[in-house]
């Protein structure tokens, strides 16, 4: 029984383990350290929903910018223009991805492999253009400021270093954990059924297009509220984060990290964002040096770092 219980048990201990580290971080890193934890905790939770789709179902997308852009400036435009409360904001956010992943996905996963591919990126160029052309309202790859009064919960300001920490950390803590929950239902084990093996979970019963519906659906919730989010805690919006190199990013965290695994999308991000902030301090050419991570990353370690840590020593990592 002992021997059962632990593989078991790790699923939520790991994460619980790096919640941990997180919470008692905020109390040792200085300002700058600590606004950049909370960058990448918003960030990680984006990956996180890609992971859903990518890591778990086997979805390759290119049009996750978009519900993040969706969930955005549904927080955003709601508070510039209508004064809503940030509460209700990261609530619009939440659905606005959903909804954007709904509406996508009911056209797009009529068609898989790289046709889905490139109908998610159409999909989310249409919506960046969207944003790019309507100025007068979105004020394109200017953006949007939002003032400090709008970026309130509860009282707290979004606005002050702890806060925002504590906001970010919070959202990254319920993502994680639903994540974990999420993987290890019956719901998730069809969706690894679906990525490992789309014709015997048909023939099980299962329907290929409600499953990935769903599970894309689960994904964009997740970006819509990083989107949100991150305008509220940071007080930004622009064109920007909705384009193409922004469905880019969560792909190359997510492969870096280890795809399929609970804590990848977070070890992936975290990675990549101080490994382009070391760059930028050597040299111009910080693409440069990603480029080559990554390259060194396919050639030594394919499945990412937890994924090949888990297929030669540690199967039970989750």
């Amino acid at each position: 029984m002992k021997t059962l219980a632990l593989p078991l048990a790790l699923p939520l201990a790991l994460p619980l383990a790096l919640l941990a580290l997180l919470a008692a971080a905020t109390l040792l890193l200085p300002p700058y350290h600590e606004g950049n934890l909370a960058r990448i905790m918003l960030l990680a939770t984006y990956a996180m929903g890609y992971n859903i789709a990518f890591g778990y179902t086997g979805l390759l997308s290119l049009g996750h910018a978009l519900f993040f852009g969706a969930g955005m400036y549904a927080a955003g435009m709601a508070a510039e223009y209508g004064g809503v409360p940030a509460a209700p904001g990261l609530a619009l956010g939440l659905l606005g991805g959903g909804a954007m992943a709904l509406a996508v996905g009911l056209l797009a996963l009529r068609t898989s492999g790289v046709s889905f591919l490139i109908v998610t990126m159409m999909f989310a160029q249409a919506g960046y253009l969207t944003i790019l052309y309507n100025t007068d309202v979105t004020r394109g790859e200017e953006g949007i400021v939002l003032a400090a009064a709008l970026r309130r919960i509860a009282g707290f300001d979004l606005a002050q270093d702890d806060t925002r920490y504590l906001a970010a950390f919070a959202i990254f803590a319920v993502g994680l954990i639903a994540q974990a929950l999420l993987v290890r239902s019956r719901f998730g084990r069809v969706m690894v059924a679906m990525r490992e093996n789309e014709e015997r979970s048909r023939m099980l019963g299962y329907s290929p297009y409600r499953v990935k519906l769903i599970a894309l659906v689960i994904s964009g919730l997740y970006a819509g509220v990083a989107g949100a989010a991150y305008a509220l805690l940071f007080g930004y919006m622009g064109a920007g984060f909705a384009a193409i190199q922004n469905s880019i990013a969560p792909l190359l965290w997510v492969l870096l990290g280890g795809a399929g695994t609970v804590l990848g999308p977070f070890l992936g991000t975290a990675a990549m964002f101080y490994l382009t902030d070391l760059a930028a301090s050597l040299t111009t050419a910080t693409l440069l040096v990603t480029g080559v991570a990554l390259l060194l990353l396919v050639l030594f370690a394919p499945k990412g770092i937890l994924g090949t840590i888990r297929d030669r020593w540690a199967p039970w990592l989750p």
